[in-house]
Parts: C-alpha cells; sequence; structure tokens
C-alpha cells in the first residue's frame, strides 16, 4: 500500500492537509523530522500514516493520558493495531501490552515519559524492531529533557 492509499484507506482524506506531506515523506525516507503545526492541522496524521508503511513498530512519547486514550481509540476504531503504556494501566496491563508489541500486535504504542526507563520496557525496547520514535507534545516534556 502507498501513502495515498493508507491516508484514504486509514484516515478517509484524499489529499494531504498542508505541511503534512513534506513530513511524511521525510519520515518514509528515514530522516530526522522536527514538525511544528497548530493545533487541529492533522500533525497525528504525520508520524500515524508512516507507521503504518514501515516495517517494525512506532513509539509516540505522549505525556497526555487522555489524549493516548483518544487517539489509541481513534486508530483502533480505524483498523490500526495500537495500544498505550501509562499510569492509568495496572502494573500487569503493562506486562500484556509489552508482551503482545514484543509479539508484533501494535503498529503504534504510546508511552507516558516515565515508562520509557523501566526495565519492562527496555527490555522491550530492546528486542523489538522500532521503526519510528515520535514525541508529541514536546512542550509538555521539557522537564525529562
Amino acid at each position: 500500500m502507498d501513502k495515498y492509499a493508507a491516508l484514504k484507506t486509514y484516515f478517509g482524506h484524499d489529499t494531504f492537509r498542508e505541511g503534512q506531506e513534506p513530513l511524511v515523506n521525510a519520515l518514509l525516507s528515514g530522516r530526522d523530522v522536527l514538525g511544528i503545526m497548530p493545533t487541529g492541522a492533522g500533525k497525528s496524521v504525520c508520524y500515524q500514516l508512516p507507521a503504518l508503511l514501515l516495517e517494525g513498530v512506532t513509539l509516540v512519547i505522549s505525556p497526555l493520558i487522555s489524549l493516548m486514550k483518544d487517539q489509541v481509540s481513534a486508530l483502533v476504531q480505524n483498523g490500526i493495531p495500537a495500544a498505550y503504556l501509562n499510569s492509568s494501566l495496572s502494573a500487569g496491563q503493562q506486562a500484556e501490552v509489552l508482551r503482545r508489541a514484543g509479539q508484533g500486535a501494535y503498529r503504534l504504542i504510546y508511552v507516558a515519559p516515565e515508562r520509557l526507563l523501566t526495565e519492562r520496557f527496555l527490555a522491550f525496547a530492546q528486542a523489538t524492531p522500532i521503526a519510528l520514535v515520535t514525541v508529541d507534545e514536546a512542550h509538555c516534556i521539557s522537564q525529562w529533557g
């Protein structure tokens, strides 16, 4: 599937919004990207679409638990396997997400910054092909440097 077919199939759009396609192209070609877009401009599609087309899992670092839940719910509703790891999950639920992720069950995993350095997550990250790492809502996580 190419980027246009994926855009239509999973997100229901025939064309990219202004600024999206250059970011998607850069990510698909393996380049680092900094995308600064206003709320509602469609920045999530800029990393979600490449996540569908690249081999491996995409990690989305986000400090906003409610946004994480909403994003994952919308992705799953659109047929995109996704999960999240944050403090709203019990230790058992987090272990299950990582177990399933290690088996390739998800294309995207949203992760709260404080979960990144846990032993369990580091073991997962070392053993799993990671296609992309993105920081969403970067202005909220400056304290993690």
